[in-house]
């Protein structure tokens, strides 16, 4: 194999072996690092959702590439709340792995020293320092350089760290859904929190706390309660994966969980049986005894069959011939 390479003298990037050659990461996972690895100061106040939209990543390729750079330390989130219950979503991108204690503590030292009233809902920190000979290696966080410009607002993100159908908790007060009180059974509560907690397990996205999952048990505690199994629930929540991926797993399972649910079982009432005959005395031959009618009739059915196979006795032959000629039967005259 021949190799041509003119490097060039401006507009460049320094990109990482370990980053280009890493097998784990898809093709999209390397061009949205290196692309936000790339990106000016004042870039850095959009969310990484925006970037990637921008290279033609939407969709499922977004979130496969995400879920790739989080998985191997790349991309790290961290949500506040500022005041107002306003929810900010902090994201971190690295050029080299990164622990969550180690990613945590450049949040911390980068974070502003006042939260915006309004403020975009997901920022990007994307600037690391390279590595150094001390440990850890990731160095010392450099502030963010604007340049002299001041990020604009921006709504276009449609991305939400926080359901918006939730009410906004009071200043002081702890975060977190509460859990409503109900008078299902606790046993049918356990089956649906166990059920929503261990969605995470198949979907990183739809990860649930144990009170958010607590929250959420009353509205799914209702599909147990009408016939259906542990398995239903839980194909029902993961079916029909949204095409640009959950923002909120609290407010996408619950908007599921109230709209899909099924309709209650149809009881059929239970078949009431005609109150029975009063008992009657049979009128046939033999001794007197009685009997319960189903139609009116007289005679038991023991006498009825007896009557119908009894045998008439044989007509004599000169009363057959005299009904056949038509003339009266001629009695036999005495000797």
């Amino acid at each position: 194999m021949l190799r041509h390479a003119i490097a060039p003298s401006a507009r460049y990037t320094k990109a990482s072996n370990d980053v280009v050659r890493h097998p784990r990461l898809n093709s999209d996972a390397k061009i949205l690092i290196l692309h936000v690895q790339g990106l000016p100061g004042d870039a850095l106040c959009k969310p990484l959702s925006e970037l990637a939209r921008k290279l033609g990543i939407k969709g499922r390729a977004y979130q496969k590439a995400k879920g790739q750079l989080v998985e191997h330390g790349y991309v790290h989130e961290r949500r506040s709340q500022g005041e107002g219950g306003r929810w900010l979503t902090e994201q971190l991108v690295a050029n080299s792995p990164l622990t969550s204690e180690q990613a945590g503590l450049l949040l911390r030292e980068t974070a502003p020293t006042a939260a915006p009233t309004a403020a975009p809902t997901a920022t990007v920190a994307a600037t690391v320092p390279p590595p150094s000979a001390r440990f850890p290696t990731v160095g010392e966080p450099t502030p963010r350089v604007a340049g002299g410009y001041e990020p604009v607002e921006d709504h276009s993100d449609k991305t939400t760290a926080h359901p918006p159908t939730e009410p906004e908790p009071a200043t002081g007060a702890t975060p977190g859904p509460t859990p409503q009180t109900t008078t299902a059974d606790p046993a049918q509560l356990a089956r649906a929190e166990r059920v929503l907690l261990s969605l995470r397990h198949t979907r990183r996205e739809l990860f649930l706390g144990v009170r958010e999952a607590r929250a959420l048990a009353v509205e799914a505690v209702k599909w147990l309660e009408r016939g259906l199994s542990e398995s239903d629930l839980r194909h029902a929540l993961l079916a029909e994966r949204p095409r640009d991926g959950v923002r909120s797993a609290v407010g996408f399972l619950r908007y599921r969980l109230i709209q899909k649910l099924p309709e209650p079982p149809v009881r059929h009432q239970p078949y009431e049986r005609p109150p029975l005959a009063e008992l009657v005395e049979c009128v046939g031959p033999g001794e007197p005894h009685v009997f319960r009618p189903l139609f009116g009739e007289s005679e038991c059915p023991s006498c009825c069959r007896a009557a119908a196979h009894t045998e008439p006795e044989p007509i004599p032959w000169r009363e057959r011939i005299a009904g056949i000629n038509g003339t009266p039967t001629a009695l036999p005259t005495e000797a």
